[in-house]
Parts: C-alpha cells; sequence; structure tokens
C-alpha cells in the first residue's frame, strides 16, 4: 500500500507569517499550488494559506444576527466568528489570512486515509509533519499522479 511518503512533494515552498498577502497570492498563482505552508524560523508547521482563504477577502461580511432584550442587543453568534472573518478579510500578511493549526498527515499515513481526508474535508492540499517538522506535501495531483502509474 502506497504511503504519504511515497507520493509527497518534498521540495516545499513555503511562506512565513509575516509574508506579505499580495506575494504569497503571486506564489499560488505563479507556481499553480493550491496552497502553502506556513512555517516558523524553525521549520515548525503554523499554518496554511490556501486560495480560498485568499479568496475570502473578497466577500460579503456576513454580520451576526441578534435579538433585543431589555433594551439591549444579544447576539445569536459568535462574535468570535466575526471577528475572525474580519481579521481575514482585512489581512496584509499571511499570518492574518492562514488557518493555523492545519490538518496534517504523517509520512506513514496510508493514501487511502490521505485521499479520505481530502475528499471528506474539501482540502486539497495536506502537510506532510514529521516530529514536528515540515517535510513535503500532498496534493491532490500528487495522488492522482500516483493512480497514473
Amino acid at each position: 500500500m502506497l504511503k504519504a511518503k511515497d507520493v509527497m512533494s518534498r521540495e516545499v515552498l513555503t511562506v512565513s507569517p509575516d509574508t506579505e498577502i499580495s506575494q504569497a497570492a503571486r506564489m499560488l498563482l505563479d507556481k499553480g499550488f493550491n496552497g502553502l505552508p506556513v512555517t516558523d524560523p524553525q521549520g515548525r508547521l503554523v499554518g496554511i494559506l490556501c486560495q480560498s482563504d485568499l479568496v475570502a477577502q473578497q466577500k460579503k461580511i456576513s454580520l451576526p444576527s441578534v435579538f433585543s432584550l431589555l433594551d439591549g442587543f444579544v447576539p445569536l453568534s459568535s462574535m468570535k466568528d466575526l471577528d475572525r472573518e474580519m481579521d481575514k478579510i482585512t489581512a496584509l500578511t499571511v499570518a492574518a489570512a492562514m488557518t493555523p493549526h492545519p490538518a496534517c498527515v504523517s509520512p506513514e499515513t496510508g493514501v487511502d486515509e490521505v485521499a479520505t481526508l481530502m475528499t471528506e474535508r474539501n482540502f486539497h492540499t495536506l502537510p506532510v509533519v514529521e516530529a514536528g517538522k515540515l517535510v513535503g506535501i500532498i496534493g491532490m495531483r500528487d495522488i492522482l499522479r500516483a493512480l497514473a502509474k
């Protein structure tokens, strides 16, 4: 059975949390990637920046529903969610737009598990992490390439 280490790309292009959004967007477009791992100076994975994170900057703001009680307003949804959405929309750096603590797999994870995670959670890119360090990345194309062999 194929494992993540058999299909992953080992040369991974990464960005840091302080990379400008415009630069990260150019990297995604120029390389044709769906996502870029975000690493700290020690090479530890701290997040992932996907095309969907950047596209989210252009969406309408969904204001939380509220109801009035004793001349006060009570939100029906979390204000924390609104704050996070506003951070993404106004992001100037990768840190504000990225998805922190992304789902990842180990080099020993079976390709069937990787495919299941991708399809069930609608991921196009999964970082491969070993001992806390980023060692590779798997995209849907990597799995398709393995199937074609």
